[in-house]
């Protein structure tokens, strides 16, 4: 996979040709997003953080390289959720969605991270 192919994105920024196929990466259904508006290609839920890890992350910056560590522990047992992204990913270009605040600390920037290494 390239590094411009796997794309990482708020869901509350509008669609985009760009995007490649849209695959939210979150485990929850963001707030004030509608199904149209949100013109997912795919939902992985099982990819994304346990409940238990993210609660105990929290969004909080001084955690994030272990919530790193822990989270690609996770993907490491998850393989069938992993396998079913890279598919998407063999195909062209993806967008990873996500719902957090903060751009920089979040999921789909560690999720990026694991598929690329």
């Amino acid at each position: 996979m390239k590094a411009d192919e796997i794309l990482v994105k708020r869901i509350y920024e509008p669609a985009s040709k760009t995007d490649g196929a849209r695959i939210l990466v979150d485990r929850l259904w963001p707030r004030g997003v509608s199904k149209v508006e949100a013109a997912l290609d795919a939902w992985l839920k099982d990819i994304a953080p346990s409940t238990e890890l993210r609660d105990w992350f929290h969004h909080d910056d001084a955690l994030w390289s272990e919530f790193r560590k822990r989270y690609f522990a996770e993907l490491d047992k998850n393989l069938d959720a992993v396998a079913e992204l890279r598919e998407w990913a063999k195909k062209g270009r993806v967008s990873l969605l996500y719902a957090a605040h903060d751009e920089a600390h979040n999921n789909a920037v560690a999720l990026r991270e694991y598929l690329l290494r």
